[in-house]
């Protein structure tokens, strides 16, 4: 099991997830697929694969995992590996264009 933190991005798009009360839905998409980040970054229903036109802040490949899947405009939460052992960095948290 991993230890997630957040950047402050990542911290900033979820607080305003929470706060907006028309994404509930989506909010809970985003709960659960961070669950399976912590549990199990290759959960089959995350679909996580490296997303190659960022990396993380010391050169870290960052990976995209799906909050939701088949919707308009679903979350995807991207996220590297590190610092330290047994942490998940989630860098953000956006709605796929």
């Amino acid at each position: 099991m991993s230890t997630l933190r957040f950047s402050s991005q990542a911290d900033a798009d979820l607080t305003s997830l929470e706060r907006n009360k028309g994404l509930a839905k989506r909010l809970k998409a985003v709960r659960k697929a961070l669950g399976y980040l912590e549990t199990n970054p290759r959960h089959q229903s995350l679909n996580t694969h490296e997303y190659e036109s960022i990396s993380g802040a010391n050169g870290e490949k960052v990976w995209e995992a799906y909050a939701e899947n088949k919707t308009a405009a679903a979350y995807r939460i991207f996220w590297h590996y590190g610092p330290g052992k047994d942490v998940i960095t989630i860098v953000a948290i956006t709605p796929h264009p």
